[in-house]
């Protein structure tokens, strides 16, 4: 079972053909409110590739907390543990330019309420796959990360957005996942050295931290830590029409293949043919591809 304990949001999108300059203001002919949110992005990847997901995150006493939870339900994804704050539901704006690039601001609201406190010892197990972001407040991660762990659970940290963290918290974790901004913020925190290749930078985090470390490196694909060793992941080759997600899909499609009983780097594989196909439709939500659409594509992802 995939437990996410992560944040909620409901994403208003302004397709733009380019992004403002400061002080300018454009026009776009619409907008429109999609579920979001880097723990429901996540919860709802592992639920479309088929992992079995419960949610915990915190949304408001509002109408806007319906974008996000009704989208989840739809998805099979159980939202029966979700707090409700005094706090506005998040949301976030994001501007997506004609290349498919995306500029966010966040207001995380309700987010910030979330605490480890409300997730029930029922829930952590050794058949628990915990999966965390950094949109919620950290120590609530690392607190729930030390009970998980005590139960004999596994559990997926996101170190997104970028935040530093000791090594013993992330210690916690048996697979962290980082982009290059991230990997940059982890490394240099840990170490504080001038920054290394992107193989050996993963290798000193796996061995520092003695879990897996994976950087995703977009289109030039995903490096992977593991053991000692290095392997380096493809990614689909693509024209993207929006990348709002992709390293959201990344994550829950990862976990749901480890949570099926793939090794790493065959869930690596399908979670990079997977963050793909997410890029090739608006929303992040909406945009992520079932199962057996990712099928349709793995055999194009390749590791060595």
């Amino acid at each position: 079972m995939i437990l996410v304990f992560g944040s909620l949001n409901a994403d208003f999108f302004l397709p733009l053909q380019t992004f403002p300059l400061p002080g300018e203001t454009v026009l776009t002919p619409q907008a429109f409110i999609k579920a979001g949110g880097k723990g429901a992005n996540q919860a709802a990847a592992a639920a479309k590739a088929g992992g079995l997901v419960k949610m915990i995150g915190a949304v408001g006493a509002d109408e806007v907390a319906k974008v996000p939870v009704t989208a989840l339900k739809a998805l099979g994804v159980d939202c029966a543990g979700m707090q409700t704050s005094d706090k506005a539901t998040g949301m976030a704006m994001i501007m997506v330019d004609a290349e498919g690039e995306n500029s966010i601001v966040v207001a995380s609201g309700a987010n910030t309420s979330l605490s480890a406190d409300v997730v029930s010892e029922t829930l952590l197990g050794d058949d628990t796959l915990l999966v965390m972001q950094m949109e919620v407040p950290v120590e609530e991660n690392f607190k729930l990360m030390r009970r998980a762990k005590a139960k004999g659970a596994r559990s997926i940290l996101n170190t997104a957005p970028a935040q530093t963290a000791s090594a013993q918290d992330l210690a916690l974790a048996d697979y962290l996942i980082l982009n290059e901004i991230e990997a940059d913020t982890v490394y240099s925190a840990l170490f504080e050295k001038t920054f290394l290749g992107t193989e050996e930078k993963a290798l000193a985090i796996s061995e520092k931290t003695g879990g897996v470390c994976l950087i995703t490196l977009g289109s030039k694909g995903v490096v992977v830590a593991e053991k000692g060793k290095i392997t380096k992941v493809s990614s689909l080759s693509i024209n993207p029409v929006d990348t709002t997600g992709a390293g959201d899909a990344f994550v829950g499609i990862f976990a749901a293949m480890i949570d099926s009983g793939a090794d790493t780097v065959q869930a690596v594989r399908y979670a990079s043919a997977g963050a793909g196909l997410a890029c090739l439709k608006m929303g992040a939500q909406e945009a992520l591809p079932s199962l057996k659409e990712i099928e349709a594509r793995v055999e194009e992802i390749q590791a060595v």
